[in-house]
């Protein structure tokens, strides 16, 4: 049910001047027919030698600006100044509430509200690094056995931590430009995001985003983990039962089966497939596009296919020195095979980033393809012949290519 634009922001300031209650706010995306002055605003209250202020970290195209408040009239102007900025979305997160605000076509607005299971705190460093969007001592680390029971990161797990945390950023970034573009449906309690984790393993990353999404963000999401191992549905189910009766999560589901073979009873919105080896990608993002989902995000790993091919075929001019040597050649074939990966989800309709992603503890691979579906399939142009050309010249065949064509696409 839609509220006056002016009374949802009303509601939303008194908790933006709370120097005490508010965590974090995120203003981004646009109103119908009107432009803000930044691309999207991170709000929240530091400390620092003169008292509590009110930081503001604005973005444009190229940089961030961070500006600094004292708490009181400086701090209720810049507040003013910001909710008015046509920003088309809102995310207010307190100590107790996460708020989404959305402004419709018609400038009214979408009100969402969840209270949080528990309360949180609050860090208000100011000379911190990155701000962490799940604290270590979340009780999700606790379970999963990367903090000890003081809520300490143990020395062996920072790896995993710092992949975790890098993830989410991505997630999180990839979810919000999806809901600001309309590419990505608004969950609904009735209707929850369909989240799928493919090649999940022990569900780090699963149990990480469902608790980020749920209890961070607000959305009310539904998480399945696949994997072929039996051995991991039985530990992923026990360690979810663990953190519904410890931190209130709602219970994610696994299955097993492979990644090419997997059933499940609705199609998923969003497709997780992280380290899944060498053409098990290939067999994620075919999946992904056959589903018709949104938002897809895939690190892979071990790039043995392309690389085999480029052993056997001759190297174009004048190119021979990209390949005369091992080394160079397998570094190249990592980059050709995700090259061709994004250019045929491209030509599924999606727009697609090729990022870094932090190194796990398992993997030196540190790239991630993410992917936003933001329309049809394209038969022809200029981003056909560059891909046609390019897997001509190389003479390989990507195995995306050869399962898209044997039928895992939307038009299958």
């Amino acid at each position: 049910m839609s509220e006056p634009l002016l009374r949802v922001l009303a509601q939303m300031r008194s908790h933006l001047l709370d120097p005490d209650r508010l965590v974090r706010a995120v203003g981004s995306g646009r109103q119908k027919g009107r432009q803000p002055r930044w691309k999207r605003i991170e709000l929240r209250y530091v400390d620092l030698k003169a008292g509590r202020h009110l930081q503001v970290t604005a973005y444009d195209e190229t940089q961030a600006h961070t500006a600094n408040h004292p708490v009181g009239e400086p701090a209720r102007e810049a507040v003013d100044a910001l909710l008015d900025e046509p920003f088309g979305n809102w995310h207010v997160e307190t100590t107790t509430h996460s708020h989404q605000v959305r402004v419709t076509k018609k400038l009214e607005a979408l009100l969402h509200s969840t209270e949080r299971t528990a309360p949180v705190e609050v860090g208000r460093g100011h000379d911190r690094g990155k701000e962490r969007l799940l604290a270590a001592d979340d009780p999700v680390f606790a379970v999963l056995g990367l903090t000890d029971a003081q809520g300490r990161l143990k020395p062996s797990r920072q790896a995993k931590y710092r992949q975790v945390e890098e993830f989410l950023r991505l997630l999180d970034a990839s979810i919000t430009e999806a809901l600001d573009k309309g590419h990505l449906r608004r969950p609904t309690p009735e209707d929850p995001l369909r989240v799928v984790d493919l090649g999940c393993g022990n569900a780090y990353l699963t149990f990480a985003a469902q608790r980020f999404l749920s209890d961070v963000r607000g959305l009310p999401v539904e998480v399945t983990g696949v994997d072929v191992k039996e051995q991991s549905r039985e530990h992923n189910t026990g360690v979810a039962r663990q953190l519904a009766d410890q931190a209130g999560l709602a219970e994610a589901q696994f299955v097993v089966g492979s990644i090419g073979g997997v059933r499940l009873e609705r199609d998923p919105e969003v497709v997780l497939a992280l380290h899944a080896c060498d053409t098990a990608t290939d067999e994620a993002l075919a999946r992904a596009v056959g589903w018709g989902a949104s938002v897809v995000l895939a690190a892979p790993c071990c790039h043995h296919d392309i690389a085999a091919q480029l052993r056997k075929a001759p190297t174009p001019a004048p190119y021979a020195a990209l390949t005369r040597h091992g080394i160079l050649r397998e570094r190249f074939a990592d980059t050709l095979t995700d090259a061709l990966r994004a250019s045929l989800l491209r030509l599924e309709g999606y727009r697609v980033d090729v990022v870094q992603f932090v190194e796990s503890e398992h993997t030196p691979r540190n790239t991630l393809l993410r992917a936003v579906r933001t329309g049809g399939r394209v038969s022809g142009g200029g981003l056909r012949s560059e891909y046609d050309e390019l897997v001509a010249a190389w003479s390989v065949r990507p195995r995306l290519a050869e399962l898209l064509a044997a039928g895992a696409g939307p038009d299958a």
